[in-house]
């Protein structure tokens, strides 16, 4: 039995050798590293998408002329909004219009009334119709010309909007002699000694100006004081010539001081002769 066994088990392990050296080069050419690999397909470039800008935030392209004429605007508004406190009160009418009103409601000594919101608006309201004609020059000589693109530079559009301010400020130390004030800041800013209103700078007429408003406000405040004081002194006189020591003038005097301002319409009269005073109308 062994001896028949033993050539059927060679047979079979010849088969299984032929077997495996058949199939050994396919299964080497399968994992063979030196084989080409096929091309491997390249990925879709795709283009960064900008992130879309918030609301709102968006620059604009300053190189346009239309859109730096635009961002030009905005810087302008923003500009004279933050000065136009400043303005208002040293290069305007507004300074001597809003003292002389503050002195009349002291001296008629009615304390907070009008409040002070009516007599700012007051006040602004006729500050802009003295300074309307000067708005209007500067509007139509330096800021419209700018916007529309006849005028180039800045320092020019400033140089020309400077001018009817300058005329204005002028005008009103003229008309109240008080010239000598601008050779006072003049001499103090160490400057030569100015020939002609052309040789003041902006920067020592400003404070002149105020100065000079301060002073006819506070003589207008006198002359509108004089009558409401006489009053005072002339009930302070009868009430102590009676013995009524105790009874606060005040008291009395206010309906009298009251009566004689509506009866000669003081308000009208206080506008038109605070009108009058400015060189402009």
């Amino acid at each position: 039995m062994d001896a028949l066994a033993r050539p059927a088990r060679l047979c079979a392990l010849v088969t299984v050798v032929l077997l495996l050296s058949a199939t050994t080069p396919s299964r080497a050419q399968l994992i063979n590293p030196s084989a080409p690999f096929p091309p491997a397909q390249p990925a879709p470039i795709v283009a960064p998408q900008p992130a879309p800008a918030p609301f709102g935030s968006e620059i604009p392209d300053l190189t346009k002329r239309e859109n730096f004429s635009a961002a030009m605007q905005i810087i302008i508004l923003l500009t004279v909004l933050s000065l136009a406190p400043a303005i208002l009160i040293m290069m305007t009418s507004f300074t001597r219009i809003i003292i002389v009103l503050s002195l009349l409601r002291q001296a008629l000594g009615t304390q907070q009334l009008p409040p002070n919101q009516v007599l700012i608006g007051l006040s602004m309201f006729m500050t802009f119709l003295v300074m309307g004609p000067t708005w209007n020059r500067v509007n139509n000589e330096a800021l419209r010309p700018y916007l529309d693109g006849q005028i180039v530079d800045q320092r020019d559009a400033l140089a020309r909007a400077a001018v009817p301010v300058r005329e204005f400020m002028i005008g009103e130390i003229t008309k109240a002699e008080n010239e000598k004030d601008v050779f006072m800041f003049a001499q103090f800013g160490r400057e030569k000694e100015p020939k002609t209103w052309d040789d003041v700078k902006t920067i020592t007429l400003v404070p002149a100006f105020m100065l000079s408003e301060l002073k006819t406000a506070f003589y207008l405040g006198f002359k509108i004081y004089l009558p409401f004081l006489i009053i005072d002194i002339v009930i302070s006189t009868v009430l102590i010539s009676m013995g009524m020591m105790m009874l606060p003038p005040v008291m009395i005097s206010l309906p009298f001081k009251l009566l004689l301002f509506v009866l000669v319409d003081g308000w009208s009269l206080i506008t038109r002769g605070l009108m009058g005073t400015f060189a402009v109308t």
